[in-house]
């Protein structure tokens, strides 16, 4: 691989600006109904405006920060591409066997050079774009409608010829999507409907996504206080592996003001126990209290129903919800097992 370009110039001619924001998504229970609805995979990468003008190339997350340093294959693809200018909206995905892989997404935010070209070496990213808000035969496209905006982004990605592009599939039949849906895991995790006729709108949430929810028995292994320091913040949630150590895989916040005296009472009366005999819970976020900043290990007694989206390796990468108290259930049927489908969901090849 040839050295990847440097980021762009102050002075490059891009056709939009560097800060020009991502349209972004509110959250659904399901998928909306009606006329006039494109459904589009959600998926399981990282946010990524790709800009290509005067031989320079630049890559914005969905925070703005520039990503052209840890993925320079792409950066080299993208330079290659004529004519120009463009820019490009999609999701930067690492596949490694046969799925998306978050965790080698992850493992790129490495601040040695060297270590993120090897990486880019091993397991190159592939930017799977689903729209275009500025292309060199169709020109500025953000006013346009999606049904103008894909068609330009169709004939783009023909003319390019880049292995590092992938056009992402859509479906204007909401039973489709519905099965898409049904298949979110590894791959996708969720569907995104846009208006068909609709403009680019930067920055607002004119899009809807809907995500696949899983549920998992997990057992309260520790608690952390909230920030006031007096009543219980977030439970910290473990399952066993097959050796019986008990791993930490996440946490539950969001406990309901009246609640949290009866639940505190309850966890410090099973204070003293071992907690986790795994992977421990790491450090606090710099936001936290002295008191907060310490989890308290709890004896393995009790058992919670949550509900999660993604898993990140083992555990999960998101905040879980709590749904239910499951007295009914042992401590030590709360296995890793659980997580086991929801991490290697295959990739849908048929979407891409």
């Amino acid at each position: 691989m040839s050295p990847a370009r440097s980021a762009p110039k102050a002075a490059a001619a891009f056709a939009l600006p560097l800060d020009t924001e991502p349209m972004e998504a509110a959250s659904a229970d399901a998928l909306p109904e009606g006329e006039g609805w494109q459904f589009e995979p959600k998926w399981d990468g990282f946010r990524c405006l790709a800009y290509r003008s005067g031989g320079e190339v630049d890559l914005r997350g969905k925070s703005g920060k520039p990503l052209g340093r840890y993925f320079p294959e792409i950066v080299e693809a993208l330079a290659a591409i004529r004519p120009e200018p463009f820019v490009i909206d999609g999701e930067l995905t690492i596949t490694t066997g046969g799925a998306l892989s978050f965790d080698a997404l992850q493992m790129r935010l490495h601040p040695a050079a060297s270590r993120v070209r090897k990486l880019a070496a091993e397991t190159p990213a592939r930017l799977v774009v689903f729209d275009a808000l500025h292309t060199p035969k169709a020109g500025p496209l953000m006013d346009e409608p999606l049904s103008k905006r894909r068609a330009a982004l169709e004939a783009f990605v023909r003319a390019a010829k880049a292995d590092a592009l992938r056009l992402s599939s859509y479906t204007r039949d909401r039973d489709v999507a519905q099965d898409w849906l049904a298949q979110a895991g590894g791959a996708i995790d969720g569907v995104v409907a846009k208006r068909v006729e609709a403009p680019y709108a930067p920055g607002e949430r004119a899009m809807v996504k809907v995500k696949r929810l899983r549920t998992a028995d997990c057992v309260v292994g520790g608690f952390r206080y909230a920030a006031s320091g007096e009543w219980v913040g977030s439970l910290l949630l473990g399952l066993y592996d097959a050796q019986g150590a008990l791993n930490h895989v996440g946490f539950v916040s969001g406990i309901p003001d009246r609640d949290k005296p009866g639940l505190t009472k309850k966890l410090l009366a099973l204070r003293g126990g071992p907690g986790f005999t795994g992977r421990a819970p790491g450090g606090p976020s710099r936001w936290s209290t002295e008191r907060s900043a310490q989890w308290e290990p709890l004896k393995p007694e009790l058992v919670v129903e949550v509900r999660f989206d993604q898993v990140t390796g083992d555990r999960f990468r998101h905040g879980a919800g709590l749904v239910r108290w499951r007295p009914d259930k042992a401590p030590r049927q709360c296995r890793m097992e659980q997580l086991a489908a929801a991490r290697a969901a295959p990739l849908l090849p048929e979407l891409v």
